[in-house]
């Protein structure tokens, strides 16, 4: 019961507000239980000092969710974050991220998530998400 990558796309393009969308996210790969989508390297993103903004990253991982949520739920439904948690361990400098959202609980009314945001070609995450979802 997973969405394709264009399928997820699609979500993309229909169900999330523009300043979302200007973000640049694409989706990299889905499965029954996680998603990895691509939030390319802006200089329009980079705060003082050229790093990514934390705040954009923020958005990826939450975006990520829902993808990941859509593709193990069969399609795009009522949700709402209620929790988001994300500790930035290093700043991205000049590269894409990688990032990562692979859901450790669904249940009928709530979904519990892990996302890693990985500079592409690194080991290491520059950040790391946790995320609760209220589902309708």
């Amino acid at each position: 019961m997973t969405l394709t990558t264009a399928e997820a796309d699609k979500l993309l393009a229909d169900h999330f507000a523009p300043w979302v969308q200007a973000l640049g996210l694409s989706t990299v790969e889905t499965g029954e239980q996680y998603a990895v989508l691509r939030l390319p390297w802006s200089g329009q993103l980079a705060r003082e000092g050229g790093g990514l903004s934390g705040q954009a990253l923020m958005a990826a991982a939450d975006t990520a969710c829902v993808i990941a949520l859509s593709a193990a739920r069969g399609g795009f439904g009522p949700m709402t974050t209620v929790q988001q948690s994300t500790s930035f361990q290093r700043a991205v400098l000049d590269r894409d991220v990688l990032v990562r959202a692979r859901i450790t609980k669904l249940g009928r009314r709530i979904a519990f998530l892990d996302v890693t945001l990985t500079p592409e070609d690194a080991e290491d995450p520059a950040a790391h998400a946790t995320a609760v979802y209220a589902l309708g």
